[in-house]
């Protein structure tokens, strides 16, 4: 376990309301049907892009999210995505619904049902994670088969090239000043389980790839919602609630004990479940010693907690403590 050294729910820094051009809000009244009379930014995540519910004149109330193709072409490319695949989600898939997309040259912008909610709040609840797995397996059901469009990449190739991140973990030395039991013992182990991650999840389920406490939506009808649909992949159903179940482990609950409750993880083999832990080891422990973005100056911090934090669970999980 570790303490979370993030200000939660403050960690974006977002472009505002009053400073996107003016067609764009133009643009952005004229979809809503109403002017706009009060935005309030979405400070959760760790992206700089317009994230705002904005409430207009009539009293209608709209989630907006918008990038500029030039100067935010990373994050306009996110949002194009998003919006492909929130469009084409089911029905039955716990998330809300896209109402419009605009793809300009210089402008992507996405109106998204506006859900009133809350996210789970850290430390973790057993109740909220229970929720938020609950979800996952609602999600995976109405999503296996994945459907066939847009193309989805298979998730082994899309986590292809992670495994290597242990060499350079390695070769850099990055586990240096962190809280990692057991690391210079057994880093040749983890990287072990890494390699073995892209083949165990393989499957054909539409996975979310993303799912964390701020891409989840506690809505106030009882409804537990996964948004940022930006990164999916088509792999194993179970993949999800194992990424979910880092940040519980580092919150003090037992990871271990909802994995062996859960219908999509209960059956799954414990070597593969440590692959995958494994994998994001090191991934964070990579990211956390990269530059820290002006635009996100909490992402490094973040991934330092969730590299100490994923180690953790493995070395709990392999007895390495």
């Amino acid at each position: 376990m570790t303490t979370l050294t993030v200000p939660h729910g403050r960690t974006a820094r977002r472009l505002e309301w009053p400073f996107l051009p003016p067609h764009v809000r133009a643009l952005v009244a004229e979809r809503c049907g109403s002017p706009v009379v009060e935005a309030r930014s979405m400070t959760g995540g760790f992206t700089p892009g317009f994230a705002s519910v904005l409430t207009c004149a009539d009293g209608s109330q709209h989630f907006v999210k918008a990038a500029s193709v030039v100067a935010q072409r990373t994050f306009a490319d996110s949002y194009r995505e998003e919006a492909r695949r929130l469009g084409a989600l089911p029905a039955t898939v716990p998330a809300p619904r896209l109402r419009w997309w605009h793809d300009g040259e210089d402008w992507v912008v996405l109106g998204i049902e506006h859900v009133e909610h809350t996210t789970p709040p850290r430390p973790w609840s057993e109740t909220d994670l229970d929720r938020v797995v609950a979800a996952l397996e609602h999600a995976a059901t109405a999503l296996t088969p994945a459907p066939d469009e847009p193309a989805l990449v298979p998730l082994a190739e899309e986590v292809a090239d992670w495994p290597a991140y242990w060499d350079r973990v390695r070769l850099q030395d990055l586990g240096r000043g962190l809280r990692l039991p057991g690391f210079d013992e057994h880093l040749d182990e983890a990287a072990r389980l890494a390699r073995l991650a892209p083949s165990v999840t393989v499957g054909d389920t539409l996975v979310h790839t993303d799912v964390r406490d701020d891409n989840v939506l506690l809505a106030a009808d009882g409804r537990v919602l996964l948004c940022d649909w930006n990164w999916p992949a088509r792999g194993a159903a179970w993949f999800d609630t194992v990424a979910l179940l880092i940040g519980a482990w580092g919150d003090g609950l037992d990871a271990d004990a909802v994995l062996a409750r859960a219908s999509l993880t209960r059956d799954v083999p414990n070597d593969h479940v440590d692959a995958v832990i494994a994998l994001h080891a090191g991934y964070f422990l990579l990211m956390q010693a990269q530059r820290v973005p002006p635009t996100s100056p909490f992402l490094r911090t973040a991934q330092r907690l969730d590299a100490e934090v994923s180690w953790g669970w493995l070395a709990d999980r392999r007895g390495w403590s």
